[in-house]
């Protein structure tokens, strides 16, 4: 049995913060024990809550994005059993009877925004001070593709609904991240809050403003997602424009044939293709050349104080 994460109850409002504990060093990553605690922390949610905040212990990041080194060394069935199991726990947040909100301190990427998504708000501080001066911005972003693979919790149905649809779908398929304050002007944010201090009571204000929010999803499935009758309509016309516009690439055609398996055939369809389709980048020469050149990098020392800095 997985250990929860840590869960504070305000008593005045009830509303419940779970913070997510660094896995690896100072960062928070997406791997398999970390989903379980994920798993564990929401079936032990006490039964009187009004809300809930999803929050990071990191000092760096909201989560910085799944372990590529463990999905790199899956077989076939065992990364499409870890991404299914994914796409459960994230949709355990759907399925709440309360509204739900991301509280993003620090770089959202991929599977980090995915499970961010897939709460109602998304409020998010700016980077801290440093020497007097504004810190700087952080990322937020789904950049799969830039690994030659695609999103596979969701985030190819989620980013396009949270902003204007064809530039959702356009750097979902080209793996291009925001910064934070792009994110904050393209109209991803719910709220920003004036202050990394201010983030939490934020959040909770957002809450409180939005206790309906679980009405409009009684059906499990994200507050929002381009399938949702609010937006399947301009999300379905940016698809069709972007047919035609976007390159011929792998990640490319998977990111848009998730789109319209979710704007067709509902939300799970998407989840069947995404998991599918990521097993397949993965597999192919391209997908094992961006992961391996990826890993490679980020195991690399770091160059001495005034040395060569690698791009």
């Amino acid at each position: 049995m997985s250990t929860p994460f840590p869960i504070a109850q305000d008593p005045r409002t009830r509303i419940v913060t779970l913070t997510l504990e660094p896995n690896q060093g100072p960062m928070v990553i997406l791997d398999h024990p970390l989903i379980q605690r994920i798993e564990a922390s929401l079936k032990s949610l006490p039964a009187d809550a009004t809300g809930l905040i999803l929050a990071s212990g990191s000092p760096r990041v909201f989560i910085a994005g799944a372990d590529l080194k463990s999905i790199d060394a899956m077989s076939h069935d065992e990364l499409d059993r870890y991404l299914a199991y994914g796409q459960r726990v994230f949709g355990m947040l759907c399925e709440l009877r309360f509204p739900t909100v991301a509280a993003i301190n620090g770089a959202a990427l991929g599977g980090g925004l995915e499970i961010a998504m897939h709460c109602d708000g998304l409020i998010a501080a700016p980077p801290p001070m440093k020497d007097g001066q504004p810190g700087r911005p952080y990322p937020i972003g789904l950049p799969e593709a830039g690994l030659m693979i695609c999103p596979g919790w969701g985030g190819t149905n989620l980013l396009a609904a949270r902003i204007d649809p064809a530039e959702g779908i356009r750097r979902t398929a080209e793996g291009k991240p925001m910064l934070i304050d792009e994110a904050a002007r393209a109209g991803l944010l719910d709220a920003m809050a004036p202050s990394p201090e201010a983030l939490h009571s934020t959040a909770a204000a957002w809450l409180q403003e939005h206790r309906n929010a679980p009405g409009a999803r009684r059906d499990g499935q994200p507050l929002k997602w381009i399938g949702r009758v609010d937006r399947k309509a301009a999300c379905l016309a940016a698809y069709h424009r972007l047919l035609q516009d976007l390159p011929r690439t792998d990640p490319h055609a998977a990111v848009l044939k998730a789109v319209h398996a979710g704007l067709e055939h509902g939300w799970q369809a998407a989840l069947d293709v995404e998991r599918i389709e990521l097993n397949r980048l993965r597999a192919s020469p391209a997908g094992k050349a961006a992961i391996q050149a990826f890993l490679n990098k980020s195991a690399a020392p770091a160059p001495a104080a005034g040395g060569p800095k690698k791009a």
